[in-house]
């Protein structure tokens, strides 16, 4: 979560820019605890959440993987600093 905040704010966004979410888990065990740590980072309720559990990721350490949509508005104004 921490990389997708810095990706969104290098595009001049933020997370409550965020729309839709797909995340990727290589054992359903993992489910509830990523569901936890990206529910305490995206604050708003996400319209279309995915979730999918797979065999594998790009790279064989990886647990989970999250993809994000987020639509800037026309109006935005990034606050200074950030």
């Amino acid at each position: 979560m921490k990389n997708v905040k810095q990706l969104l704010e290098e595009a001049g966004s933020d997370l409550s820019h965020i729309v839709k979410t797909t995340t990727y888990i290589i054992d359903p065990r993992y489910r509830e605890p990523v569901y936890q740590v990206v529910g305490k980072w995206l604050k708003v309720c996400i319209r279309s959440p995915t979730g999918l559990v797979i065999s594998g990721l790009g790279q064989p350490q990886w647990l989970m993987e999250i993809d994000v949509i987020a639509v800037i508005p026309d109006d935005w104004q990034p606050q200074a600093g950030a």
